[in-house]
């Protein structure tokens, strides 16, 4: 075979798509990480465990699992609570996110060598753009198993791949049969590898659209698939459509490395205790403020919509949002906005258990300010106190420079993202009776 030629047209008309995913990410990288450098010799994949979150502040769920877990019943997102009745002897891990961060740049480091286009798809799933590169890897199958075992042989994880040639039905090839293990899904595979799945299993379709189209008798992505397309319009609009197309394997999204611009900029938080008070809620707000100025500024951006988003005790979740005359990225003219919204949506009683604030309309920071007649403001005055804040906290830390009103309170000066105490080194068990 002339090799040049292989190079310059060898798979060049033909897409291959890979969807490298983690089995139980979370999981897999505690377990590696105390085998390796705790020394301790019980792998946690091979016992019922779980990573949870911390549930004396509320974040009592189970974020990942092991397969013996799994087979007892343990799912991803249900209580702790839920979890320990299913299986009582379950070993439960707090996360340590800097670990997974590091970990998930190692396994992108390996994708890297193997495919000219990576594109990070989440902390622990990637696409790589194979096209035309058989001729130095071989066939995309055995492409697939050079990388999933030299993963599992210098990071000591494993992970599935889904192997066709588009993005949709790669991430659905993933999801077949774990662990460790390539898994193709090409157009002429739909029909006896998807199809029979249950509908709820097509990416895209969530719980509440699953139900609906049960109710109307598509229990399967194969009926989704043979559906009247005109119908699935009329029960579920535009969202019908595309399921549609997923369920025929259509799919015309391509593996790009470049990061999109955000088109909005949020945080929310979980309270450790029922919030019952303006000025706690308001203390609240202005931490979560200070995360997305910090933000909007590092990415040199301006928003002009804030959107507050209220849970109560009973999980039940409303929302409210202002529009800005003019788009901003001063934290104090974010958190006045998002506190005017608030104090419009909230009935001044019901306990809060969760508060967020969310921004949309994002334009350059270079564009000009709209003056404001009615408005006594210095806003100069408060861009260079934000530009000198944001460099004294990027040099000494985020919580070198907060505001008083957070002195030995409860809240934390800055919210939003990964907590600072949720990165952790030490690899404790935490067990709950």
């Amino acid at each position: 075979m002339n090799t040049n030629k292989c190079l310059v047209f060898g798979d060049g008309m033909d897409k291959v798509i890979f969807h490298v995913d983690v089995n139980s990410a979370f999981l897999s990288w505690e377990a590696v990480y105390r085998l390796r450098c705790l020394g301790e010799t019980q792998d946690l994949r091979e016992i019922p465990s779980a990573v949870c979150g911390d549930i004396q502040k509320r974040h009592g769920i189970i974020l990942a699992k092991s397969l013996p877990a799994g087979k007892c019943g343990v799912k991803t997102a249900e209580t702790i609570s839920e979890a320990l009745k299913k299986c009582p002897g379950l070993v439960l891990v707090a996360p340590q996110y800097s670990l997974y961060e590091t970990s998930s740049k190692a396994l992108l480091e390996i994708l890297k060598e193997f495919a000219p286009v990576v594109e990070q798809y989440s902390i622990d799933e990637a696409y790589l753009d194979m096209s035309g590169t058989s001729c130095l890897w071989g066939s995309p199958v055995v492409a697939a198993n050079l990388i999933k075992d030299k993963i599992y042989r210098e990071l000591g994880f494993t992970v599935n791949i889904g192997v066709s040639n588009n993005k949709l039905l790669a991430k659905m090839a993933s999801d077949f049969k774990k662990p460790n293990l390539v898994h193709t899904l090409f157009p002429d595979e739909i029909e006896k590898k998807m199809w029979p799945l249950p509908v709820g299993e097509l990416f895209f379709c969530g719980r509440a659209t699953e139900k609906k189209l049960k109710s109307f008798g598509i229990t399967t992505i194969g009926e989704l698939a043979n559906t009247d397309v005109a119908l699935l319009r009329s029960m579920l609009k535009k969202h019908g459509e595309i399921l549609w197309a997923f369920a025929n394997g259509a799919d015309v999204s391509v593996v790009s490395s470049d990061v999109p611009d955000n088109k909005g900029y949020g945080n929310s938080m979980t309270v450790p205790f029922d919030v019952t008070d303006t000025s706690t809620a308001h203390l609240v707000l202005l931490s979560l403020c200070e995360t997305i100025g910090m933000r909007l500024r590092k990415d040199g951006v301006k928003v002009s919509v804030i959107a507050v988003s209220v849970k109560n005790f009973a999980l039940q979740t409303a929302r409210h949002q202002k529009t800005l005359f003019t788009a901003t990225n001063q934290t104090n003219e974010l958190f006045r906005c998002a506190a005017l919204a608030f104090d419009e949506l909230w009935d001044g009683y019901t306990p809060i258990r969760q508060l967020g604030v969310h921004t949309g309309r994002v334009i350059s920071s270079s564009c000009d300010r709209q003056l404001n007649l009615f408005t006594m403001d210095d806003y100069d005055k408060y861009e260079k106190l934000d530009t000198a804040i944001d460099k004294i906290r990027e040099r000494y830390g985020e919580e070198s420079v907060f505001r008083a009103s957070y002195l030995n309170g409860p809240i934390r000066p800055l919210n939003g993202g990964i907590s600072k105490e949720k990165f952790r080194a030490d690899g404790e068990e935490v067990y709950y009776e």
